[in-house]
Formats: structure tokens, C-alpha cells, sequence
């Protein structure tokens, strides 16, 4: 969805069309999240960093003075949200996992060799890619989680979430990348 198409959906969302909100929330969630999740919180204060942001957003529907940058307006709040949640230094505690009724397999053994074999190996894949993930700087880490997002943020989403210039986001991930594929050239670990 184009800048022009959230600004109009965020003008319908603001006069009340309950609706509209929920396509604006729906489609800019993930940004926020990419946001929350560049910042490393714990689950319980990314969920409350999340939550806050869209809060903050339903408080100032009245300020937003250009509508078809509120996507960069709640990244630069969520952004904000996770500083104030770091600088606090506190931690919450999240509930107990809740249980659930076990589903009956109807896989046949062969099946459930293959299945665990192929986990297994996209599993050091995953870990291969982490430890390389892991070895890079935190900058890097950070502008590659907000370009991850998905639907793919804007340059100029990925700048305002991070604090960067527009101009910098480029060349920085072209760099990130380069430094990843070579981490993961030489496996991926320490």
C-alpha cells in the first residue's frame, strides 16, 4: 500500500470508521513490529511497546498534520516507545504458557523420519544464519531486522525508525549483507 493510499485510509480511520482502523492497523503492523523487534525487547515489553505506540497513535489522531506519513510517524514512536521501555530497565515477567489438548499423529514413521530430518537441517540453516546475524554490529543488526519486516518497509520508514539518513539506508545494508554472506561463508559461528 502506497503513502497516499495509508494517509487516506488513516483520514477515514480518524473520523471514527471503525473499519478503516483496523485495515490501517493491519497494514502497518508489521513496521511497528519490525521496530520493536530491531530494539531486542523481551515479548511482554515489545507487546507493550506495540500496544503503546497505537495508543499514542489514537491520542493524537487530532496532531497528524500529514496523513500519508503516519507510517513514518509510528515508527519513529515505536521507536521512542522502546527507548523509554530500555532506559526504564525493567523487565516483565509474561504469564504461564498456556497448555494445549495434544492432537493426535497420523504421520506414518516414514513420514516422521523425513519430516525430522528436513527440521533438522533447516534448523542449522536457521542456526548457521543467527550465528552470523549475531557476529554482526548492533547497527547492522538493527536496520536489517526493520528491512525484514513484511510487507518490505520504505528507506525512508527503515530511516526514521533508526534514527538514520534516508541516503545512508542503501548503502549500510548493502554493506550488512555483504558482511552477512561472508559470515556465513566461513559457517556461520564464532
Amino acid at each position: 500500500m502506497d503513502h497516499e493510499s495509508i494517509g487516506r485510509l488513516f483520514q477515514t480511520a480518524a473520523k471514527g470508521d471503525a473499519a478503516a482502523w483496523r485495515s490501517l492497523v493491519e497494514a502497518l503492523s508489521p513496521l511497528v513490529w519490525s521496530v520493536v523487534r530491531a530494539h531486542g525487547l523481551s515479548d511482554a515489553d515489545g507487546h507493550e511497546a506495540y500496544q503503546t505506540t497505537w495508543f499514542r497513535l489514537a491520542q493524537h489522531l487530532d496532531r497528524i498534520r500529514e496523513p500519508e506519513r503516519v507510517s513514518t510517524w509510528l515508527a519513529t514512536t515505536a521507536r521512542n516507545e522502546c527507548r523509554k521501555i530500555i532506559r526504564s530497565g525493567r523487565k516483565l515477567v509474561a504469564g504461564e504458557a498456556d497448555t494445549f489438548d495434544r492432537i493426535p499423529d497420523e504421520r506414518t514413521p516414514e513420514t516422521v523420519v523425513i519430516e525430522s530430518e528436513e527440521a533438522a537441517a533447516e534448523a542449522e540453516r536457521h542456526r548457521r544464519l543467527w550465528a552470523a546475524f549475531q557476529q554482526l554490529g548492533d547497527k547492522c543488526q538493527r536496520l536489517l531486522r526493520v528491512l525484514m519486516g513484511s510487507p518490505p518497509h520504505s528507506y525512508q520508514e527503515a530511516a526514521a525508525a533508526l534514527g538514520l539518513q534516508i541516503g545512508s539506508i542503501g548503502p549500510m545494508r548493502q554493506r550488512c549483507l555483504r558482511r552477512l554472506r561472508v559470515l556465513m561463508s566461513e559457517g556461520g559461528g564464532p
